[in-house]
């Protein structure tokens, strides 16, 4: 067995040095830490993995257990051999060649080292070296309150994203503040946001680094208090309340910022992650809060009581921003009815509410699409109803402009039927009047084609009700770009007209190649079947034939 330990040593011992040596190697450590006054340095965390024949040494830990557990080796450690005999000469070995290296760039203020070991008895997991610089602990403090007081309190203009990213971290870092300020750190956390407001696509990547501080510290730091959690990388953390848990008031006073931080997720990340939100207030219920109570079931209290619930003579609308639910009762079916709700909900859309959100809608009134492939859902139903009133139209559209957005996806559709907010009011007013042809190219430009086919069988639609003409050719081109590859157009007949086809090649002009064929598969399929049509051609058609063959060839140049 004795040789078991040798071996087994030496092979997390080169592990470790191959850690070190590789980061050693590196050229631009102090450029790194140079970019803003707020990293002290590069690494901070080190995590040692054995398993016999393959260990592995990282940054970090992803936290997901290996499913093949079993070691190669039939032999394995004991428990016992690791904490006793290995991890002793582990933590000196790191600690020696930290030694020289905690005041240069490549060492953090603090440094963290762990180990995960396959053993007898399963996984054992060690925290073997927690070590903290305080010189430069103190140094970064400062830094933070220097910052925080002249960029964030006094400052005027956007800031860096790369602040954001690592002061979101720090604020709730508990080596740097140990009592944690709920209030004071949100308040940090909104100013930047308000900083920042001006510039739609940097606010995006400040509001992502703040809820990815905010869960990693939920996660790691203020949950693993009260529950015992089960990390799998493939499905949802489970958290289960550890037996006799029973959190005084002083614990449960930081859960402020687990509620905000579940606000955040549920306004600000895209529909697959809204989960996480959602798990977050239901852990503040059953931990005992009030507030979290009073959210699951009116709403995070983010909007004014008006704009939340709307009841008279004609309708009744109520928002819970929490469930990102609309629920809409048609008392009256009317053109007013109808107006009123349009109004409610593009409002909220407008001031935040989740655009991932669905309808639950209470009416008489049955109406859907004229499309094969779409959800026959209470949302659906609901717009399909509003345009059943002409005037609407222009309303219609307003919400759908507030309404598109990538990634975001209505709550009641998933699979085949998945389909971007602004859907049904786009479709419906793109094959009524040419007026919203514009509309039907502004949603296009914003589909996720990996993520949503409907637009497939919208553009078969379009093309059908309006043909191919010098009006339509723009949205259509545009509808041509989005579809999947399983789409079918049917405008091939149209095509045939010279002039027609001369109009369709004007659009195609100056795309990529791989693009250029991605939008002529819907209609002619493989380009062997567009050579052969450009073989048969004649005089002007088939130049054009052979200049669309030309411009999707390009992806092969």
């Amino acid at each position: 067995m004795s040789t078991l330990i040798e071996l087994a040593t030496q092979e997390m011992t080169a592990a470790i040095h191959a850690w070190f040596d590789d980061r050693l190697r590196r050229t631009d450590l102090e450029d790194a830490v140079n970019r803003t006054t707020l990293q002290m340095g590069i690494f901070n965390d080190f995590l040692l993995d054995y398993k016999p024949g393959r260990t592995t040494a990282d940054d970090l830990d992803l936290g997901f257990e290996d499913d093949d557990a079993r070691p190669r080796a039939p032999a394995r450690l004991d428990d016992a051999q690791v904490r006793e005999l290995i991890a002793p000469q582990l933590t000196a070995l790191v600690q020696a060649r930290l030694a020289p290296l905690v005041d240069t760039p490549m060492i953090d203020y603090r440094f963290t080292f762990r180990g995960k070991f396959q053993t007898a008895q399963g996984k054992l997991h060690l925290t073997l070296l927690e070590y903290v610089n305080d010189g430069k602990r103190q140094a970064l403090l400062e830094r933070i309150h220097t910052y925080i007081g002249q960029t964030l309190t006094q400052g005027k203009h956007p800031t860096k994203p790369l602040e954001t990213f690592f002061l979101a971290r720090h604020l709730l870092d508990p080596q740097l503040f140990p009592q944690l300020d709920v209030a004071w750190s949100i308040a940090q956390y909104e100013r930047i946001q308000a900083l920042n407001k001006t510039q739609p696509d940097a606010l995006a990547k400040h509001r992502a680094d703040i809820i990815h501080a905010i869960t990693q510290w939920a996660e790691n730091v203020f949950l693993p208090q009260f529950y015992d959690r089960a990390l799998s990388a493939y499905r949802a953390t489970a958290y289960t309340l550890k037996a006799g848990a029973a959190p005084d008031a002083q614990a449960l006073q930081p859960i402020d910022l687990l509620l905000y931080g579940a606000v955040m997720i549920l306004r600000h990340e895209p529909s697959y992650a809204k989960s996480k939100g959602l798990k977050f207030l239901e852990i503040a219920r059953e931990l005992g809060s009030e507030r979290a109570v009073r959210m699951l079931k009116e709403g995070s209290g983010s909007f004014p009581d008006d704009a939340i619930h709307l009841k008279n003579a004609l309708l009744e609308c109520r928002a819970n921003d929490v469930f990102a639910t609309i629920s809409i009762t048609i008392a009256s079916e009317e053109e007013d009815a109808y107006a009123q709700a349009l109004a409610f909900i593009t409002h909220l859309l407008q001031n935040g509410f989740p655009k991932s959100y669905q309808i639950k809608l209470k009416s008489k009134v049955k109406q859907y699409l004229p499309l094969k492939g779409l959800a026959r859902s209470d949302t659906h139903r609901f717009f399909a109803n509003a345009l059943g009133y002409a005037s609407l139209q222009p309303q219609l559209q307003a919400y759908a402009r507030a309404a598109v957005e990538t990634f975001e996806f209505y709550a009641d559709t998933e699979g085949e039927k998945n389909c971007m907010p602004g859907s049904y009011a786009t479709f419906g007013l793109g094959l009524l009047d040419a007026r919203y042809f514009p509309l039907v190219q502004h949603y296009m430009a914003q589909v996720d084609e990996e993520h949503q086919s409907v637009q497939d069988q919208f553009t078969a639609a379009f093309a059908e009700k309006h043909g191919v003409t010098q009006d339509t050719i723009p949205a259509l081109v545009a509808c041509l770009r989005a579809c999947t590859d399983n789409a079918k157009v049917r405008i091939q007949a149209q095509l045939e007209e010279v002039e027609t086809l001369e109009l369709f090649c004007q659009q195609l002009q100056g795309l990529d190649g791989y693009l250029v064929e991605h939008m002529l598969y819907p209609i002619w399929g493989k380009l062997e079947k567009l050579a052969a049509l450009a073989r048969k051609a004649q005089g002007r058609r088939k130049e054009l034939l052979l200049a669309l063959l030309a411009a999707a060839s390009k992806a092969d140049a």
